[in-house]
């Protein structure tokens, strides 16, 4: 029997913590806060930038609030984004690729650079970052050209390399990140609207930090191309940026206490740990005992699928005991949120919350009272057309009814055609926001 009701529930919840993650509405909140720093400076020009799969719902908030005071500026939104206006008011829309750049990215990059070059202090930059930026914001270093910036950042992709390691590499052969767009508008008052789509929200790592202190150096970078044995793969021109870093050749990316921040204001105004709060809230609105697992969910997505199982298996063996001892038998409900990776040795099709799901699923097996879902709050899982995939005691029953074998989809990496094959694909669409991945097991 399918457990569509529970299904129903999760998406339920799942939609609760989309909302705590209304690029619109968080922006709208943070206006006021805008225009105080532009009158108390006695500020004469506004200029707005930003970048991300929200950057377009964050300059209407901005534009609907204090559109008047905006001088102009330069957003770039990726190409899926459903809004195909060109411009917002004042600011005009680059359109770019996600998640390796392009030369519309390059090119809306440069606009966005020109836009801050030689800005004073009566000027205010409202910088507007979420999920996707490191992406759509792409000016390599001198010597490195754009295909080789694409080459690098698609080796660590499939490599299984974390945001924290991609973003580690691409700050350092970037003109723009890691602390250089504050570089570039220095000395103008800058304020980013941040949402989060990296586990513990570090300024330097959302977006690779335009407008954050980089705490992290070439060593470190050259660390993860070592780490994933890429140095005979990455592009000549690449390590050779790397190798001039490490000797003191090419200077690093500005750190913390450096004058440029001086006038730097980041705020994060949305993320994951918001959303599992606001899951958290739901689930126990519609009747369930709700606990956080975890809001730094990481690693290979399979290993954290298995681990999920296993705390879902544990809590019904607890619950039963408890019930057996007198206790009230309330359906739980067990929420967790972060960012996995693929290590990618299969040709199959699928994105992480799928494979999460699979090995969640394979973890179970036939055990009956457990609805999963595992969803990328973007609506977004890999190259697909899902945001995740639904599991529950029958999806592994249904796969050996037709035939197919769970563990060869795991090793192909190809969950996204067994879920499509048990009807089990979680589909939403895009959602205008990004801010990880969310995970919802309802125990009955």
């Amino acid at each position: 029997m399918r457990t569509d009701t529970q299904r129903d529930q999760a998406v339920k919840i799942f939609n609760a913590a989309l909302r705590s993650a209304d690029p619109y509405k968080a922006v709208a909140l943070y206006c006021d806060e805008v225009s105080s720093l532009y009158k108390k400076n006695h500020c004469s020009r506004l200029y707005v930038v930003g970048f991300g799969k929200a950057s377009v719902p964050m300059a209407r908030a901005l534009t609907d609030g204090i559109g008047g005071i905006i001088s102009g500026g330069m957003i770039i939104a990726p190409y899926s984004d459903t809004d195909k206006a060109d411009r917002i008011g004042r600011i005009h829309i680059g359109r770019a690729r996600h998640p390796l750049p392009d030369e519309n990215g390059s090119k809306a990059t440069a606009e966005i650079m020109d836009l801050l070059k030689g800005l004073d202090d009566r000027t205010v930059v409202a910088c507007l970052i979420s999920g996707g930026g490191s992406a759509l914001l792409v000016s390599p270093c001198r010597g490195i050209a754009l295909e080789e910036k694409q080459k690098t950042t698609n080796l660590l992709l499939t490599s299984g390399a974390n945001i924290n390691e991609l973003n580690m590499v691409r700050k350092h052969i970037s003109d723009v990140k890691g602390g250089r767009l504050a570089m570039r508008a220095h000395p103008a008052h800058i304020i980013s609207l941040i949402l989060s789509d990296v586990v513990g929200d570090r300024l330097d790592v959302i977006a690779s930090g335009p407008t954050s202190p980089d705490s992290t150096t070439f060593a470190d970078a050259m660390g993860i191309i070592r780490k994933y044995g890429l140095e005979e793969k990455v592009p000549v021109s690449v390590m050779d940026l790397l190798n001039k870093g490490l000797q003191g050749v090419v200077a690093e990316t500005p750190k913390e206490g450096d004058p440029v921040f001086e006038r730097v204001n980041n705020i994060i105004i949305g993320s994951n740990k918001n959303a599992v709060e606001m899951a958290m809230a739901e689930a126990a609105r519609l009747g369930f005992d709700a606990a956080v697992i975890s809001t730094e969910i990481q690693g290979e997505a399979k290993d954290a699928g298995r681990w999920l199982a296993r705390q879902a298996i544990e809590k019904m063996k607890r619950r039963k005991g408890e019930t057996e001892m007198g206790g009230e038998k309330r359906p739980v409900c067990l929420i967790s949120g972060g960012e996995t990776t693929v290590t990618v040795t299969g040709s199959g099709r699928g994105g992480r919350n799928a494979e999460l799901a699979l090995a969640y699923a394979m973890e179970i097996g036939e055990q009956s009272g457990i609805t999963f879902l595992s969803a990328g709050t973007d609506g977004v899982d890999g190259p697909t057309d899902a945001a995740g995939a639904f599991v529950d005691g029958q999806t592994i029953a249904r796969a050996k009814a037709m035939g197919a074998d769970p563990g060869k989809y795991l090793r192909n990496n190809d969950s996204y055609n067994f879920f499509k094959a048990t009807g089990d694909l979680f589909i939403t669409g895009l959602t205008g926001t990004n801010v990880m991945d969310i995970q919802i097991t309802l125990i009955l």
